[in-house]
């Protein structure tokens, strides 16, 4: 574990600010498992970006607990339209960021952001930030402060 070099981390990193430090791994934290594995804590600490495409074409960012599913009809009547699952080429369009790393900040285009209510039970939570091997620290408190997202019910249940 190291401060952030790569130039996506470092661009997360002036996104957040000095109150949150970026850290790399020489493991992938690509996916919520092998997050968890990286830094210590449980999957379900992980907060994971999952980027959709409104139908009227805004981003639509939904962060998780790593171990929830969504339920993308519940996106859809919390966002208003319907909307679908973003591919590879519109995630990067639309946050500046491949998928595997999209953090929940410093996106291209600013997300409708809705954040997992299974969040909110946790002392600290762990995000992307920016690479496969890159995350940072935070309260479920601070995510809501980050992004001026909505707290919702998302996961299937």
């Amino acid at each position: 574990m190291k401060p952030a070099t790569a130039p996506s981390a470092l661009k997360v990193q002036a996104a957040l600010g000095e109150r949150f430090e970026v850290l790399e791994f020489d493991a992938s934290t690509r996916t919520a498992a092998d997050a968890a594995a990286a830094v210590g804590c449980t999957v379900a600490q992980i907060a994971k970006s999952l980027v959709f495409r409104a139908q009227g074409g805004r981003p639509v960012l939904v962060v998780a607990s790593g171990i929830h599913r969504v339920e993308e009809k519940r996106i859809a009547a919390l966002v208003g339209e319907p909307i679908t699952r973003a591919d590879a080429n519109f995630v990067r369009e639309a946050t500046g960021f491949a998928i595997g790393g999209v953090p929940p900040v410093g996106h291209t285009t600013a997300p409708v952001v809705l954040i997992d209510e299974g969040l909110m039970g946790f002392g600290e939570i762990w995000a992307a930030a920016g690479t496969p091997n890159a995350v940072f620290r935070l309260t479920p408190a601070d995510l809501v402060e980050l992004t001026r997202g909505r707290v919702a019910a998302v996961a299937l249940k």
